[in-house]
């Protein structure tokens, strides 16, 4: 006869079999289910993390993989280089995003002004399950397990009034908020944009054509805030009146509001013809009857064109805010499209490694609204580079000194025999902060339209040695070089010892919370 071990231990094979368990889970969780003292607390232990406190979201975790190595940054010499002493030097990590994060939490830890993640949520872009997730290719506990070590990092990352811009689908959006929700907490929910990612018309789907991606915005404590946007031509031809009265251009705008007060209800005389107009039902004017008085003798109410009709405000250019506040919706006009990144990275490689890029005008947008002339902007899933371009870029526009920081797996494929990062990423920013690429060719089309942004690149990889490593020159205390996080060489070897023992231990260990 089966006990309630039995059957808790049965249902985890269930679960290994359907795919959405580890083993190494399963083992684990079987073990101490064995050794329970009760069938409560049996029960109690299989459900041990797979429950979510705040968000109620149910998922299992998968760990990262305990080992004994130091993980370490080691300078790839052939792929950095430095063109202008005066320009920031970004860097690019090539290797694990967790492991880069745990070792870049020991010189930006609380200094990160801007992170933007665009994490691998798609078919076919990760892992081998299927027909579990909208036939996406990645198992939603693959994806949240994946990202939720990683975001515990990202939080220590970034500063007090920093925040975090993450790019998702429609399929994993809500799952994925929830996940935010419990890393960020709800009450620093800053946004979820929705972007217009594709202007065709997609009549070829026998459903409902999916256009729009999400961007869900949090901050890390309620100090963000955030930048207004620059104001368009198109929104400052909107003012085409001009009275010659010396205040500039203006529009006509509503006089009226909804939030309803009676002592703002009441008759406007228009002066021209003596005709008495009352607001709108359900509505007042803006403000009371005698500033409505001084501003008809000021000139700043518009009766229209033949002076005969109803009372208008004149709103002036010169005095409305300097920038527009950003909206929850943009459109592929202000931040392009996944065509037009397409065409970007076509102008730089002949043959575009990525089929769903981001276009540089959205990262653009994002750093616009978040970011300083001096911000540190973190992409731990940094693809083909397209968040550094953009800083580039904006720096290039302003004048401002931001630095990047990418992060990048050196995935191998058949279009990037190298790997990802070797092929694409190093190359993309080596090519528009130099102009050519690491063989010496300049033969891509960017070059004909753009200058190059110049600038200072340092490439590291992840490296390992065992903590327990006694040969001389190859112990940790030999290979770490500390000029890499912003140390200066220690002058001691006690002063290297103690630095390396304080900051490396995390980088051996699975993140706790």
């Amino acid at each position: 006869m089966s006990t309630i071990k039995d059957e808790l231990v049965a249902e985890l094979e269930r679960r290994v079999g359907d795919k959405i368990l580890e083993r190494t889970n399963a083992d684990l969780l079987e073990k101490l289910i064995r050794n329970a003292d009760s069938d409560n607390e049996a029960m109690m232990i299989a459900e041990l993390g797979t429950t979510y406190k705040r968000t109620g979201l149910h998922f299992d975790k998968r760990l990262e993989k305990m080992t004994s190595d130091i993980r370490y940054f080691r300078k790839n010499e052939k792929l950095s280089f430095h063109t202008d002493d005066a320009k920031p030097t970004h860097k690019l990590i090539i290797g694990d995003n967790y492991e880069a994060l745990q070792n870049l939490l020991i010189q930006y830890k609380g200094k990160v002004s801007v992170i933007y993640i665009d994490p691998p949520y798609g078919k076919d872009s990760m892992g081998e399950f299927a027909q579990t997730n909208y036939e996406n290719a990645i198992t939603r506990d693959n994806l949240l397990s994946m990202l939720y070590p990683r975001l515990m990092l990202a939080k220590q990352l970034l500063s007090d009034n920093g925040v975090i811009f993450c790019s998702i689908d429609d399929k994993n959006q809500a799952y994925v908020k929830c996940l935010f929700d419990e890393v960020f907490g709800e009450g620093n929910f800053i946004s979820c944009v929705s972007w217009l990612r594709n202007y065709a018309s997609a009549n070829d789907s026998k459903r409902f054509a999916s256009v729009v991606d999400y961007l869900l915005v949090y901050g890390k404590t309620r100090n963000y805030t955030r930048n207004l946007l620059p104001r368009t031509d198109k929104q400052n031809q909107l003012y085409k009146y001009d009275s010659l009265d010396g205040k500039g251009k203006w529009r006509p705008d509503n006089l009226s509001v909804r939030t309803y007060s009676a002592n703002y209800d009441y008759p406007i005389i228009n002066p021209n013809t003596g005709e008495a107009y009352n607001p709108p039902k359900g509505r007042c004017w803006m403000t009371n009857k005698e500033t409505v008085e001084r501003w008809i003798n000021e000139g700043r109410v518009f009766f229209g064109q033949d002076k005969k009709g109803a009372p208008q405000l004149k709103r002036y250019l010169n005095e409305v805010q300097k920038g527009v506040v950003p909206t929850t919706f943009w459109s592929y006009e202000e931040c392009g499209h996944n065509d037009e990144a397409r065409r970007e990275l076509k102008e730089i490689f002949s043959n575009p490694p990525f089929d769903s890029p981001k276009p540089i005008r959205l990262l653009l947008q994002i750093l616009k609204i978040a970011s300083n002339p001096d911000s540190i902007i973190l992409d731990f899933f940094a693809g083909s580079g397209t968040t550094g371009h953009a800083v580039l870029d904006l720096n290039e526009k302003d004048g401002g000194d931001r630095q990047f920081i990418l992060c990048q797996l050196n995935e191998k494929t058949e279009t990037t025999p190298n790997g990802i990062a070797c092929d694409v990423t190093s190359k993309r920013l080596k090519r528009v902060m130099t102009g050519e690429c690491y063989d010496g060719t300049k033969d891509f089309d960017w070059m004909k339209k753009n200058k190059p942004y110049g600038g200072n690149l340092d490439v590291y990889e992840i490296a390992s040695v065992a903590n327990f490593e006694s040969t001389e020159g190859k112990t940790p205390f030999d290979v770490v070089d500390e000029t890499l996080y912003g140390q200066d060489k220690f002058k001691t070897l006690r002063e290297k010892i103690e630095w390396v023992c304080k900051n490396f231990s995390n980088t051996q260990k699975t993140l706790k919370e």
